[in-house]
Formats: structure tokens, sequence, C-alpha cells
């Protein structure tokens, strides 16, 4: 590990002290060699910027990244002794932190001799280095930008009743998203770092380790007593690949949000065979928000944002869209009903014309439809403006038939300016 290695011979016999005979002048060269390299080199300080221009650090963070960036913030600020005793108060508190380890031995070792890099020492593996100050430079990236509190994630249209809250994933940035519903509108709540896939997002097959793209629900709850210790304080499955994964041929399984084994406080932010892992006490805060079947997990490899009116917007035209393809199936009319899908429809096992030849037979028997819909939930695809998974409770009643069931409905617009059409239908 970093910090039994980091803190080994120089950085012990370096107990904190400046060296005999180092001028004044030489420790605040030591100090600016330490600052411009380990912080300003990790992106943290815009160019032109000072450190104070990020002195609020966002009220968001966990307790133990809070610490963190304070820290780093102080040494930007050339307040060694502060920064180091608050790393120090930080380890104490989660010893299994590596980074924290690492920024520690640097700031003993930057007493001593100046330093080139972050985690400048001797017999550490290049790689764990390169791992950890891509961390710190995740870390210190949400730190610099705000959540933009006048947009909203596009992908979240419409939150249905039941569903408490929604996740996020940004691979991109290394990132979940909390959004609470707030009368069916999402209202951010915390964020959280995470790791995701070694060779990143975009899964397209089994053992790629990648992460996958799209929108996906919490199928399970697996309890710690269940798990290895790899997996840490609990394991929420997702339902990976999914209706249109298995469409365009992607495969795969074992998609989970999980947390790290117990000596392990926070893993690289590319680390996974393709799970969304979260430190532990991270886990335990999201975890008790997840809903097994209702809360939707959206991972894009970049956040998207959009302004509430064009949300709304969407929102009025899809449960636009739903509500007529309800009245028509309900008036008995087929060739009404049919046009609300779409030329690429399938439902898995029959396309377009199979379920037409399906639903006139089905209707033939028919005296009358009535059809409800309820707890409509409304997710646009990540990187796409075109499709839209539709959630919903659904009604059905006829003269010879009555059934309750969720279902799920993919919506997609086949040309750029024409209408949505329903493109996969099937219970949820």
């Amino acid at each position: 590990m970093v910090d039994t290695a980091g803190a080994g011979g120089p950085m012990k016999s370096a107990s904190g002290l400046t060296s005999p005979g180092r001028s004044q002048s030489s420790s605040l060269f030591i100090t600016t060699a330490f600052t411009t390299c380990a912080i300003a080199a990790l992106g943290f300080l815009a160019s032109g910027a000072s450190a104070s221009d990020h002195s609020a650090l966002p009220e968001s963070l966990t307790v133990p990244e809070t610490m963190l960036v304070k820290s780093l913030q102080e040494i930007a600020e050339s307040r060694m002794d502060s920064a180091l005793n608050g790393v120090e108060q930080l380890i104490k508190t989660n010893p299994n932190f590596r980074l924290a380890h690492l920024i520690k031995g640097d700031l003993l070792l930057a007493r001593s001799r100046p330093i080139s890099n972050m985690g400048d020492t001797l017999g550490v593996s290049q790689q764990h280095l390169a791992d950890l100050r891509e961390e710190a430079r995740a870390r210190l990236q949400r730190h610099r930008e705000t959540i933009p509190r006048n947009m909203m994630p596009k992908y979240l249209v419409q939150m249905p009743p039941e569903q408490k809250y929604a996740v996020i994933a940004d691979t991109g940035k290394s990132r979940l998203y909390i959004y609470e519903n707030a009368g069916g509108h999402a209202r951010y709540l915390a964020d959280y770092y995470i790791s995701s896939g070694k060779n990143g997002s975009q899964k397209l097959k089994e053992g790629d380790k990648k992460t996958p793209i799209g929108v996906y629900f919490v199928t399970a709850n697996v309890p710690r007593q269940k798990l290895t210790d790899f997996y840490g304080g609990a394991a929420f499955p997702i339902n990976y690949p999914n209706e249109w994964d298995r469409r365009n041929g992607r495969s795969g399984f074992g998609i989970w949000i999980h947390g790290t084994p117990s000596n392990t406080y926070s893993r690289p932010p590319r680390a996974s065979d393709g799970c969304v892992v979260l430190s532990n006490d991270d886990l335990q805060t999201v975890g008790a928000r997840l809903q097994v079947g209702i809360t939707p997990v959206i991972i894009s490899d970049k956040m998207e944002w959009v302004k509430p009116a064009d949300a709304a917007s969407l929102r009025r035209k899809l449960t636009k869209h739903l509500e007529n393809w309800r009245r028509d199936w309900e008036s008995g009319n087929i060739e009404a009903y049919i046009r609300n899908y779409g030329r690429n429809f399938s439902n898995g096992n029959q396309n377009l014309m199979e379920w037409t030849r399906h639903k006139r037979e089905v209707n033939t028997g028919k005296d009358w439809i009535k059809v409800g819909i309820s707890n409509i939930g409304v997710f646009l695809y990540p990187g796409r403006d075109d499709l839209a998974v539709v959630n919903f409770d659904q009604e059905y009643s006829s003269n010879n038939l009555s059934n309750r069931i969720k279902k799920r409905q993919y919506w997609m617009k086949e040309d750029k300016k024409g209408p949505w059409k329903i493109i996969y239908e099937s219970a949820a």
C-alpha cells in the first residue's frame, strides 16, 4: 500500500522539521515546489485563479472528501501545518483512505527536499500512484464545479409518485448523483465519488470490463452476509442488459452498485469490471434510498443538463403521445392503435407485422375495452434526444379480461422532426 511505502525511510527521517541550515527562503521554495507539482498539475487551480477562488466547499460532499479537499486547498495556500493536521485527522477516522496517506507522505517529504510530482517516492508502483493521482483529479474536479441550480439532468423527464429518488452515474467525472422526487420533478440532493469500469464505458460484451450506458433499474438488494468482502457492505444489481441492450446485441451480466473491501476506503476512478463502486459509508447512505424494482439508475459517460422548461416541454409531448395510445387502444380502432407503433417495433418475440396480426385477432372478441394508466415515469436515454423509456401502471379491463400490470415502453423519434413512436413494449 502507498501509505506504508510512502511513509517509509525518507519520510520518517523527515519527521516534519526543516533540515538544519535550511533558510526560510529555501523552505518556501520547497513549499512552492510541492504546491505547483501536487496541486496545479492536478488541475486544481484554473489558469489565473487563486486558491481563495475555491474557498467554499460544496455542502453535498461527504465528510472525508470535504476534509481531503480542504487540506489540498490549504496546501495551495501554503498552510502546510494545517493541511497536515487535517490529513492526519482524516486518516485517523478513515485509516484505509490511501489517497490521504499519499498526501500525508508528500507533505512530510516536502519538508526535507523538493518533490517533482504527487507521490514522489521510491518503491511504489507507478500504476498505483497514477491511479491515486486520477482519484485526486476526479475529487478536485468536483470541488471546482458546482451543480447548475437553474438546470436539471435531461434524463429525468418525469418521476412517478412511487419513486422517491433517482440515481445518475457520470462515469466521465466519477460521480454519482442523487435526485429526489419533488412532485414529479427532479431536485438535487447529493453526489458521491465512484469508481467504474477499467476499460471505460459503453459496455458491449461479457468480459470487456466496461460500464454500460443506459437507463436501468435496481432489481435486488443483496445484503452483506450473502457477499464476499470484495463487494463491501451491500450490492444492488441493475437490469443490464436491458431491453435496448439486448436488441442491440450487447451481452454480459452482473452489473451492480456495490461497496469496497474492508481494507480499502475507495478505489481509483477506473478499477471495476463494469460495476459502479462507492465507499462503504457512501453506499450505506445511497443504499437507503434505493427501491428495488422502482429506482432508476441512469449511467452516462457525460452528464447532460437542460433547462426545466425544456424538460417540461418534452414531458408534455411524450405524455400526450402516451394518452393518444391509451385512447386509441380503448376505442377499439385497431388502425389508429397501430399507428402509435414504429416500423421497427419489437417486443422481443414479435415484429410490427406479427404484433398487428396478434392484436387484430385479440380485438375480434372484444365488445368494449377500458385502459387506465398511472404512476408514469419518463426517462430520456443518455447520449440521445430521440429515445425515451416510459414506465407506468396499466389497469386493463374488457368484456372477457381484467388485469393490472407494470408496463415498460421505449419511445423513439423515427425521423428527426417526426412524431414519437413505440419501438418496444412489454411488462416491466
